[in-house]
């Protein structure tokens, strides 16, 4: 009988070893492949419809199928529309008239040899005082360029937005598959535990412990499902199409050094800024409108030309020109010129408010993606190895019985963070350069 247990111990711990230095290949595995390899998916994924996709992809199909892109096009289209209109004279007016005595009826019969009566046709046409239209309609085509400058802003925040929320769910899979990775590797490692515990190597608080890792793994993995489902959907909102239908990343992130200084981004902006080109125009428009205001001091005038018909006896031809007196100044055209003032003063300080704004949004910016690239090289180059070496050295020591299970435990924990960070480091860096491109009018990744 004591030969058998003796046998069954033996068996017992060769297959611990067996497991342990399993255990060790897989992890140097996963951790050299978790920086080359893409997420596959799990499986609450997998039960839903699924199609791979691209960034580029996603962006075409957004700029195409998104609602508010369409209707900020179409607001463009209304003000470019307006143009014209703006320098369009006013319409003539044509007018009939009869004169005479009311009997016999007009105007079919007239007095026949009565010089005050006849059939009157006259035509009169608005005039407006030289300048007036120009500036109309530069104004009517100044508002339609700041309509543009919105629309373009529009697609390029919506370019952002898909952006931020692909670089969000590319994290999402990357930690998805780490998670799940370090799950299956715990629960390798368990087994060796509850091996070891069989033989009286082993203590049960080690079995629990790792059952409650697991746990937690598992609880960190369900959360982290579920945030990719919801990003997947906003994805799906923003291109407009079935919420039911999944998004599978295609392509691996190039993690690409982010060159630009804050001075070059600044010049940027000032200068290709579409937001900074939009208030650009509503200034123009205002100048324009306050130029108007002066010259509504002016008179128009209005030119008419009559013919009247008077059977049997000669047709009388007239013109005349009317002139329309701006004597109520004090009431209307001075309080009309105070409003265009006060209103491209408003304007302008628009425009120096937005800058100001502006270059503290890019700064915000610029110091989150420096930040994130540095951190990225720190985990990267630095403190990953580091901790996977050290984890290395655990397992080595854990198998001689130098260092207990809770340090093993610890250290697969504390590298299983510094591998989750490292990936959101470089996903907040990307959206941190995406939320910058719109600031700045240009586009900074390929």
């Amino acid at each position: 009988m004591r030969g058998q247990n003796s046998i069954k111990k033996v068996f017992i711990l060769i297959l611990s070893c067996i497991l342990l230095f399993s255990f060790k290949n897989t992890f140097a595995q996963t951790v050299t492949s978790s920086f080359t390899t893409s997420d596959k998916g799990s499986s609450f994924a997998k039960e839903r419809t699924t199609h791979k996709v691209t960034l580029e992809q996603l962006i075409l199909q957004a700029l195409d199928k998104n609602p508010e892109i369409k209707m900020m096009q179409r607001s463009f289209d209304m003000m470019q529309a307006r143009v014209s209109q703006a320098k369009a004279w006013p319409e003539p007016m044509l007018s009939l008239g009869y004169l005479g005595n009311i009997t016999p009826f007009p105007p079919f019969d007239i007095q026949k040899g009565d010089p005050s009566s006849g059939r009157i046709l006259q035509f009169s046409q608005e005039v407006l005082f030289p300048g007036k239209l120009a500036l109309k309609g530069k104004m009517a085509t100044k508002e339609a360029e700041a309509e543009w400058w919105v629309y373009q802003q529009a697609r390029l925040d919506l370019i952002a937005e898909v952006k931020e929320n692909y670089f969000e769910l590319w994290y999402l899979n990357k930690a998805i598959n780490i998670v799940s990775k370090n799950r299956d590797l715990l629960e390798k490692f368990t087994k060796i535990t509850e091996a070891k515990y069989a033989v009286g190597k082993g203590l049960q608080q080690d079995i629990l412990k790792a059952q409650v890792e697991i746990s937690k793994l598992t609880e960190q993995l369900t959360m982290l499902e579920q945030q990719r489902e919801i990003t997947a959907s906003k994805i799906s909102s923003l291109l407009y199409q079935d919420l039911a239908i999944g998004l599978e990343i295609t392509e691996e992130l190039n993690i690409a050094e982010f060159s630009h200084t804050l001075a070059g981004l600044n010049e940027i902006a000032l200068s290709s800024s579409p937001v900074l080109k939009m208030q650009k125009r509503k200034i123009d428009k205002e100048e324009y409108n306050f130029q108007l205001a002066q010259k509504e001091f002016y008179p128009d005038f209005t030119v008419s030309f009559t013919y009247q018909n008077r059977p049997n006896m000669p047709e009388m031809y007239g013109v005349n020109i009317g002139v329309k007196l701006p004597i109520y100044f004090w009431q209307k055209q001075r309080p009309a010129l105070t409003e265009a003032f006060a209103g491209l003063n408003k304007e302008r300080k628009r425009l120096d408010s937005t800058t100001v704004n502006l270059l503290l949004k890019v700064k915000e910016k610029y110091l989150l993606i420096t930040t994130s690239q540095k951190l990225i090289k720190l985990y990267g180059k630095v403190i990953i190895p580091q901790s996977s070496l050290s984890f290395e050295s655990a397992i080595s020591s854990y198998e001689t019985g130098k260092v207990d299970f809770l340090t093993l435990i610890d250290g697969l924990s504390t590298l299983l963070n510094y591998e989750l960070n490292y990936y959101e480091q470089v996903s907040n860096m990307e959206k941190a350069i995406a939320a910058l491109e719109p600031l700045i009018g240009e586009s900074l990744r390929p």
